[in-house]
């Protein structure tokens, strides 16, 4: 379910009250630990949550790096963790992390997918959001396409 909201206020109006509720107490999370440097912006059809183009312009598709993002899908909501799912072992140990907190996992290749505020552990997605500078994040993404023009 893509939005064409233009603005993160116009995307958050558009929701049913209960959805836009748990959507902004994510937002919230997310923006009380977002790192320097990133900036909130409406792209793809939900809130991301990017690295500017002034700070990193050579990307592969002319637009901003995607840190995460966060979206109301037609069947549930999703928080998108780019720099989680970019390497393996970052991954398993925030999978390891969501599980031991006994919450519902319920994950896509770059998503944590819920359907009500309680099934998500907002503790550990601040942590996890806190948890990558720009200039890290910026580095590992070009260290992964260094990878991935070798392989060609």
């Amino acid at each position: 379910m893509r939005s064409e909201a233009g603005t993160v206020e116009e995307y958050l109006a558009s929701l049913s009250p209960e959805r836009r509720a748990d959507i902004e107490a994510v937002r919230a999370e997310i923006l009380a630990n977002l790192p320097a440097g990133y900036e909130e912006t409406m792209n793809w059809g939900m809130i991301s949550y990017e690295v500017p183009l002034e700070t990193y312009p050579d990307t592969y598709n002319g637009k901003p790096l995607m840190y995460a993002a966060l979206a109301s899908q037609k069947n549930h909501m999703a928080v998108y963790l780019t720099a989680v799912y970019a390497q393996d072992e970052t991954r398993d140990a925030f999978l390891d992390a969501y599980r031991a907190t006994g919450k519902k996992l319920d994950v896509g290749r770059s998503c944590v997918r819920f359907k009500k505020l309680e099934d998500l552990p907002l503790e550990l997605i601040g942590k996890t959001i806190a948890g990558t500078s720009v200039d890290t994040f910026v580095t590992e993404v070009q260290a992964a396409r260094a990878a991935a023009m070798k392989r060609t």
